[in-house]
């Protein structure tokens, strides 16, 4: 049987090996393996006379063998053997550490190719370890050396017990054995965009003969995630497009709140308000996503939709990623309901951490129809949760969600309507990456009467005795009758490592590593634990009531914190990322975010937003002990030079790459780009998707594209799948 794409790996590179690949990797087939594409090409550098080798470039030479001795290490145990080679002008010595057996090769008077990075060792030239090729043909050495020093050497992502070399052999093999492959890009486009084959490309990208072929294959392969990502968006709109909703006008329930609202709807409210509002009495499902500021309204242009739906009796569930989040989005709608409306709607709460009994009566009111609007968590995902006439599914903060979660809430009902939020603004080529199968809304003004924020650095770096003075500044707004918010990256840096993140919450948007890599610091300072007992000490605080809130304290409680610190009873909170969307305290003025380096822009930018959004001027202070012109320290300053989430979401898509962006919970083929950048290839990813458009109005089905209808099954995960199937 010929070895395809779909191949399971063990079949092809042995059970031990594809054990190890998919553990490291999540490799389970040949075509997971091919598209594990090197990070970079080494150059073995250029033939160079050992007279002239710079200490620390990586060169290759032509070379005879002089002698070759071993000796015992005086220091340690075991042996070193050393190796002189020479070119005739100079000489060089080579060292291997407990080799002895590459004695019986490196024999005098043998001539070979060597390759390595140039070191020193007393007052002469060495390589340690190197790479080398000997020849018994004299006349060969010449003619091979020059194509050897040429050819770039893939370096793979490895791990500790996979290195880039046993993956290169790994991928090799499978190269020989591949049998016919059916190409995801069409012939014709293939010619017109100057494409390569797929069987070239793969073989170009792991065994380039120079550096030339590299860019056609890189470009080839980028077509192809594109065409495959955007034809795969575009298959999964026209399921969503293919069913039959029930119409929802909107009447006097709408009519009531527009009338009771204190305030005038800005135009942009009006506008994306107008579009869903005709979205929801057409005979298809709504797939909409609303992206705008924090604060900017988002919130009520939902709730005038599920007040549409309402109208005839549908009900609306709104999902959203923390136990917080939720008691805060159904006491914000109770109260924009007014206590004419709120009875008649009956908002509800259902949460995973909800008492038995509580939890029961809340999933009655559900499953009856007499709750109109649910507010909840995971829980509204629980086989338990059944809907009497579920209508319209609102999503918050879809980044949390992965699209099987969003389609299993949409399958309990019939073909409901779809609403996606975000308060994180979306860069063009993101949204169609990401949400290609979604119709975008952009809410760009903010409501009148906002005092504003001003943001500054305090870089412990350069001024470590800011900190003290970032206290005393807290400790001034609270003298004034204002809030202070304090978030940190963690729970208990010192029980559980920089890790302690709750379950329910998003952690900062880079691992320790990656902070240590950027920052120059590989620990975080700063968890609630520390923070609460230094301001328990503080003098400046003897006065002030200090809580703290993460997610890992049981609902109730949670709950309890929120609504004293709402009522004014709490000064101080501090926090982690729990906080970071839907909190809306008028009177907090201050927000204090400690380690701000270890979380990325956008997560900076959402917690600014939490104060600042009364008539109360807001302050954010962005303490940091990130080096200057460091990528940390870019993004935390990056956030204090503008307010504009715009144009902040297309620095952090520069900063971090969109594979941070993206994220992981979006699942399958949308986190799976592994060439193509959303920043620079934004033409190539509207072609491919006008390609994709093309081909699906031709062949719907895919029939006579079997190339690429296998490339989207093998690049959607099984949640995904799923997705589409409950489409």
């Amino acid at each position: 049987m010929p070895v395809t794409l779909d191949s399971r790996l063990d079949g092809v590179v042995g059970g031990k090996t594809a054990s190890a690949l998919q553990r490291a990797f999540q490799m389970r087939t040949v075509g997971d393996l091919l598209s594990h594409y090197p990070r970079r090409y080494a150059k073995r550098g250029e033939l160079t006379p050992i007279d002239s080798l710079v200490v620390g470039e990586q060169v290759t030479i032509v070379a005879q063998i002089k002698s070759a001795n071993e000796r015992k290490m005086q220091s340690r145990r075991g042996s070193l053997l050393e190796v002189i080679i020479t070119d005739g002008q100079g000489d060089l010595q080579l060292t291997f550490f407990n080799q002895a057996w590459r004695m019986k090769d490196l024999r005098p008077g043998r001539r070979g190719i060597f390759s390595g990075k140039v070191g020193e060792y007393r007052r002469g030239k060495q390589f340690a370890h190197p790479d080398y090729e000997l020849f018994d043909d004299d006349d060969a050495v010449m003619a091979t050396a020059q194509a050897y020093a040429t050819q770039p050497i893939p370096i793979y992502p490895a791990t500790s017990t996979l290195s880039s070399w046993q993956i290169g052999s790994f991928i090799g093999h499978v190269l020989d054995v591949l049998g016919p492959l059916d190409d995801p890009v069409p012939a014709p486009l293939r010619e017109r965009q100057g494409l390569l084959s797929i069987r070239d490309a793969l073989q170009r990208m792991h065994r380039p003969e120079s550096e030339d072929v590299i860019a056609e294959a890189v470009h080839t392969l980028r077509w192809h995630e594109a065409l495959v990502l955007q034809t795969a968006l575009l298959q999964q709109r026209e399921h969503v497009r293919a069913l039959s909703a029930v119409p929802r006008p909107a009447g006097s329930l709408l009519e009531r709140f527009d009338a009771a609202l204190p305030f005038s709807r800005t135009r942009d409210q009006v506008e994306v308000g107008d579009a869903i509002a005709a979205d929801l009495v057409g005979d298809r499902p709504m797939n909409r996503l609303v992206q705008g500021e924090v604060g900017s309204g988002k919130t009520l242009v939902a709730l005038r939709a599920m007040l549409q739906v309402a109208q005839s009796g549908g009900q609306a569930a709104l999902i959203a990623p923390t136990e917080v989040l939720a008691g805060q989005h159904l006491r914000s709608i109770t109260r924009m309901l007014g206590t004419q409306l709120a009875p008649e709607l009956m908002p509800t709460l259902l949460t995973g951490q909800m008492g038995a009994a509580d939890r029961r009566r809340a999933a009655l009111r559900v499953a009856s129809g007499q709750a109109l609007i649910v507010i909840g968590t995971h829980a509204l995902l629980s086989e338990k949760t059944t809907f009497a006439d579920l209508a319209l599914v609102v999503v918050d903060e879809q980044h949390r969600f992965g699209v099987e979660q969003r389609e299993s809430l949409r399958a309990k009902g019939t073909s409901p309507h779809a609403l996606v939020l975000t308060a994180t603004p979306i860069p063009r080529t993101v949204a169609m990456t990401v949400f290609g199968d979604l119709d975008v809304s952009t809410i760009r003004t903010m409501p009148a009467g906002r005092a504003g924020i001003e943001t500054f650095v305090a870089p412990l770096a350069e001024r470590p005795g800011w900190f003290a003075r970032v206290w005393e500044r807290a400790a001034e707004e609270v003298r004034k009758g204002h809030q202070v918010f304090v978030v940190c990256p963690a729970i208990d840096v010192e029980a559980a490592g920089d890790a302690a993140v709750e379950e329910g919450e998003e952690a900062p948007e880079e691992t320790a590593e990656e902070a240590a890599d950027d920052s120059g610091s590989s620990r975080t300072r700063w968890g609630v634990v520390q923070v609460a007992a230094l301001l328990e000490q503080h003098p400046l605080f003897g006065d002030i009531t200090v809580a703290v809130l993460h997610g890992r304290m049981p609902a109730e409680e949670k709950d309890t914190i929120m609504r004293a610190f709402a009522a004014g009873d709490i000064d101080v909170l501090v926090a982690t990322t729990v906080i970071e969307v839907g909190v809306d305290v008028p009177n907090a003025s201050t927000m204090i975010i400690l380690d701000a380096d270890r979380f990325g822009v956008s997560q900076l930018h959402q917690l600014r937003g939490r104060v600042g959004r009364g008539e109360v001027a807001g302050l954010c202070l962005l303490v940091t002990e990130a080096p200057m012109r460091t990528p940390a320290r870019s993004r935390v300053e990056a956030v204090a030079a503008t307010l504009d989430g715009f144009q902040l979401a297309e620095i952090d898509l520069e900063l971090r790459g969109e594979g941070n962006v993206l994220g992981d919970a979006q699942s399958g083929a949308r986190s799976s780009l592994r060439l193509l950048r959303v920043v620079t290839d934004a033409d190539l990813i509207a072609l491919a998707r006008q390609e994709g458009e093309a081909i699906l109005a031709d062949d719907p089905g895919l029939e006579r594209h079997p190339g690429l209808a296998g490339a989207i099954e093998r690049r959607l995960d099984t949640g995904e799948r799923a997705a589409l199937a409950k489409n």
